[in-house]
C-alpha cells in the first residue's frame, strides 16, 4: 500500500526522507515510491522462524550471518542517503561483514528468501525480482505457502537461472554448501 504523499508533493522518496519518518509503520521504497508493509500473518511468521532457526544454527561459527526482517536493505547505497530504493526482504544472509552497518545492509545480501503474503502485488514481485538480479543477489527464493511452493533464482553470468521446489522437496542452499533446508519442516509451520 503506497504511503500519503503529505511527505512530499511528488510522492518520490530517498533513504534520507525515510530515516525521518517515524510511527509503527513499515515502508519499502522502490525508485523512490513509498509502500506501506502489510503486518505479517501467523503462517508467514511461522515460517520465518522456522528458517531462522534453520539457517541461524547451521551459521552459528561461520563467516556469514543471517538476519530476519524487518531491517533495511540499501541494493545501492550512496553515501549522501539519496539512494532511492530500501527493501525488507523476510530473511537474508550477510557474508561480506564491510555490507553491515549500524542501521542497515548496505549492498547485495548473498541470499534473500521473501514469503509471499495476500497483500503482494505481481508488480512488487516483479520489481523485487529485477532490483535483486540487478544488485547480483546471489540466490533469491520466493515461498509461496498456500502452493507450498519454493522458486529458487540462482544468479549466473548477469542472470537467474531458476527453479520450483514443491511438497517435501530438499533445497541444497547454493550460496551455503552443505546446507539443506527440508521443505516438510517449513510446511509444519502452516497453522491450519
Amino acid at each position: 500500500m503506497r504511503i500519503d504523499d503529505e511527505f512530499d508533493e511528488n510522492g518520490r522518496y530517498t533513504y534520507a526522507d525515510y530515516l525521518k519518518w517515524e510511527g509503527p509503520q513499515r515502508y519499502q521504497l522502490f525508485n523512490g515510491e513509498a509502500f506501506q508493509m502489510a503486518s505479517p500473518s501467523v503462517i508467514h511468521q511461522g515460517i520465518l522462524m522456522e528458517l531462522s532457526i534453520q539457517f541461524g544454527s547451521w551459521l552459528r561459527g561461520k563467516p556469514c550471518q543471517v538476519f530476519a526482517s524487518p531491517l533495511d536493505v540499501r541494493l545501492f547505497p550512496k553515501e549522501d542517503n539519496s539512494d532511492d530504493t530500501v527493501l525488507q526482504p523476510d530473511l537474508l544472509v550477510v557474508c561480506d561483514k564491510n555490507k553491515i552497518v549500524k542501521g542497515s545492509v548496505n549492498g547485495a545480501p548473498d541470499l534473500i528468501i521473501e514469503i509471499m503474503s495476500p497483500s503482494n502485488t505481481r508488480r512488487e514481485l516483479f520489481l523485487k525480482f529485477q532490483y535483486y538480479l540487478e544488485a547480483g543477489v546471489r540466490e533469491y527464493w520466493v515461498i509461496e505457502p498456500e502452493e507450498k511452493k519454493v522458486q529458487v533464482h540462482i544468479y549466473e553470468r548477469g542472470r537467474y537461472i531458476s527453479a520450483i521446489y514443491k511438497d517435501s522437496a530438499h533445497i541444497s542452499v547454493s550460496v551455503l554448501p552443505g546446507l539443506e533446508i527440508a521443505l516438510d519442516d517449513i510446511w509444519a509451520r502452516i497453522v491450519s
